[in-house]
């Protein structure tokens, strides 16, 4: 038709700020990140730096202390810093997917007042505790409880793989908890209340330079005042959370499939074999562009359900599709680099050792690629149980 613009390009803009957070990631992050993953420490400095450079208040409004930028430019900032480490990226990711937009979606006036400057700031971190041991991917099915006495909730339960819950940046964790046999509700759950465990870290396979842990409350007692939203509303809250988290940990995967690439091609154009770069045969070349596909559809896919986002349309279905194909497209790049680099790509010491290990939590995290598959297939209209 004509007249009509089409655009597959972000906006001048977002390329701008793309390039900020790049050469921030390059300079502050990219040549420590071997060392993290290999001790398994969280880089408070660097993530106080990150909140320095404002990425912690990206998507939200000035008048709460937020940046004012939109969805897409936080998608940016995670695909860079989850192109050099996936660690830092998803310590933005769930820092603002996961910790910040609960409370700024759901919370009070007085909640939003006193928790949102020290997080939007990056001086501080939140934690989002809906997964336990057998309450994963069927997420109503939580048993931790909370019982209203007198002006208290008393929690009772635990929660497992919880990011960001553990540092000395973490002020708050939000959970949901049966508020009685039929509801869910969100509560608020400041760092340091009485009753309120926070478990030794994980030894992940993965993501080793992020924090995660298991929490365990034991007649751990919170203001009344504490809920978040509505009460039984939790549960809907929390999937509402998620749709905009899918999207971010599609940016996520997107960031590792783009390094997978960039190596690659470098290692193609410099390893010698048979007297010539090894990119010169097919094998490879045509891995390679196996790995451009994948990141352009990726690419496509993600800001698609960013920039519906930004708009205000519904993107449950965009941001399933996104973080399905993502997701399972760093899984597949990880892969293919690594056989590109043959031997040495199974070495700690190559970048894509790294990437392999750091990908697969991409496909389980935030809802699985099974659950993508089943939010798809339902806005399909098919009916799956």
């Amino acid at each position: 038709m004509r007249g009509t613009a089409l655009r597959f390009e972000l906006a001048d803009e977002h390329e701008s700020f793309r390039k900020v957070v790049r050469d921030f990631a390059e300079a502050e992050i990219a040549p420590q990140a071997a060392r993290w993953d290999e001790t398994g420490a969280f880089p408070v400095a660097t993530v106080r730096k990150m909140g320095e450079l404002g990425l912690f208040g990206l998507p939200f409004p000035e008048d709460v202390g937020g940046i004012g930028g939109d969805f897409t430019s936080l998608c940016v900032a995670i695909e860079e810093i989850g192109r050099v480490d996936q660690s830092m990226g998803i310590t933005l990711e769930a820092g603002v997917g996961l910790g910040i937009n609960p409370i700024f979606n759901y919370g009070s006036a007085e909640q939003k007042e006193r928790l949102l400057p020290d997080l939007l700031s990056g001086n501080a971190l939140a934690g989002f505790g809906l997964t336990e041991a057998e309450a994963g991917s069927d997420a109503g099915a939580t048993k931790t409880k909370a019982v209203l006495d007198g002006d208290e909730w008393v929690i009772n339960g635990s929660k497992a793989f919880i990011t960001n819950a553990g540092t000395e940046l973490t002020s708050v964790v939000t959970i949901t908890a049966r508020t009685n046999e039929n509801e869910i509700s969100s509560i608020i759950v400041p760092a340091g209340t009485e009753g309120f465990t926070v478990e030794p870290a994980y030894k992940k396979m993965g993501w080793h330079a992020s924090d995660t842990r298991g929490l365990v409350f034991e007649d751990c007692r919170v203001p009344a005042e504490n809920l978040l939203g509505t009460r039984g509303r939790g549960f809907h809250q929390f999937l509402a959370t998620l749709d905009d988290g899918r999207i971010a940990i599609a940016a996520l995967a997107l960031g590792l499939a783009q390094a997978c690439l960039d190596v690659s091609v470098d290692y193609a154009k410099t390893r010698q074999a048979f007297g010539r770069p090894i990119g010169a045969n097919q094998g490879v070349a045509f891995q390679c562009a196996d790995l451009k596909v994948m990141v352009d559809a990726a690419r496509m896919l993600t800001y698609r359900a960013a920039a519906l986002k930004d708009a205000g349309r519904p993107i449950k279905q965009a941001a399933a599709v996104a973080k399905l194909y993502a997701s399972e497209a760093a899984v597949s790049a990880s892969r293919i680099a690594t056989q590109i680099y043959g031997g040495a790509g199974f070495m700690e010491s190559s970048p894509v050792a790294r990437f392999y290990r750091d990908a697969k939590i991409l496909e389980i995290g935030e809802g699985t690629s099974e659950i993508q598959r089943l939010v798809i297939s339902r806005g399909l209209g098919l009916p799956v149980l």
